[in-house]
């Protein structure tokens, strides 16, 4: 999915803000306090072998890459690199200035959104509303998955929010494994932020996510509704103030001490009325705070099987 008019749009933005503040108009991308540097590649595999793995880039540029002997791979399961299919499409984590390959997720998707209609008896079609930026979908919930589903998702009812990561196959999209515990509440009755909020907090904590989208940069809840062009903007109960398109927002991995400054690139409205908490080293305050691309999301140290990382976002 990729959001090129917007984006457009955006980059506009940030530079004539950048020309009015004296900003640098393009921050400094990554820092970490410790550890390596991570770097994404995205694209469609060529060629792949044990030890190397060629790539049409996203951009169409053709990128050679090391397999690091410890390297592991992922589509619908654990699997050896070289054995993914030619033609996958890939998103790498890499090393040492993108050129070894540490981690690989293939043919990977998410499906958010509000249920619609769910039918079928053991495969299970389910129709979803993913928002007025990305329209319906539908996706499958296999036999084999479901029961894993149904663990998280016990009310799979139109009007109830859904949340799964899954793979493409033959153009569908199949339900893995859930991504998130469903909330107890509908779609249209997300809980309003806490009381005590003040609206001057300088860093807010939360749930960071990832989304299909390839414009590197993040969906944001809490936009002005003329701002975005989207009536279900605004909604959140994170108690996130109100940004504007091409603002930059610094966004930090708690859990793996990465950070970076990303232009909000799209509304995140769907994001927004998940209430949920993140778990990877601790427990997050409620409210999903941001929505990555997942290049985006694997440069500050998440692992898209996860689905999700504690956060700390804030102005730059």
């Amino acid at each position: 999915m990729r959001l090129v008019g917007v984006a457009m749009h955006v980059e506009r933005r940030r530079a004539l803000a950048a020309a009015v503040l004296g900003r640098d108009p393009d921050p400094p991308r990554l820092t970490a306090d410790d550890g390596v540097m991570l770097d994404a590649v995205s694209g469609v595999i060529l060629d792949v072998s044990p030890h190397l793995i060629i790539v049409e880039t996203d951009d169409g540029d053709e990128e050679r890459l090391v397999i690091a002997p410890w390297a592991t791979a992922w589509r619908g399961g654990a699997t050896a690199p070289a054995d993914l299919p030619i033609g996958s499409r890939v998103i790498i984590r890499a090393l040492r200035s993108g050129k070894v390959v540490d981690r690989i997720w293939a043919d990977i998707t998410r499906m958010t959104g509000i249920i619609r209609s769910v039918s079928g008896r053991t495969d299970l079609a389910v129709e979803l509303d993913c928002g007025p930026h990305r329209g319906r979908r539908s996706i499958v919930i296999p036999y084999r998955s479901s029961g894993r589903v149904r663990v998280r998702y016990p009310k799979l009812e139109p009007g109830y929010l859904f949340d799964a990561i899954g793979v493409i196959r033959d153009g569908a999209p199949l339900v893995q494994l859930p991504a998130t515990s469903q909330p107890a509440y509908r779609a249209g009755s997300v809980p309003p932020p806490p009381p005590a909020y003040g609206g001057a907090q300088s860093k807010i904590s939360g749930t960071a996510v990832w989304s299909d989208f390839t414009d590197r940069g993040a969906a944001y809840a809490m936009l002005e509704r003329s701002d975005s062009g989207c009536e279900d903007a605004g909604v959140s109960c994170a108690g996130l103030p109100y940004l504007a398109l091409g603002s930059m927002l610094y966004v930090r991995n708690v859990c793996a001490g990465r950070a970076t400054a990303l232009p909000i690139v799209a509304c995140g409205c769907m994001a927004g009325r998940f209430c949920d908490r993140c778990v990877e080293c601790g427990t997050s305050p409620r409210g999903r705070i941001v929505e990555l691309s997942a290049t985006s999301y694997v440069e500050l140290g998440g692992d898209l099987i996860k689905g999700c990382f504690n956060a700390r976002v804030g102005l730059t």
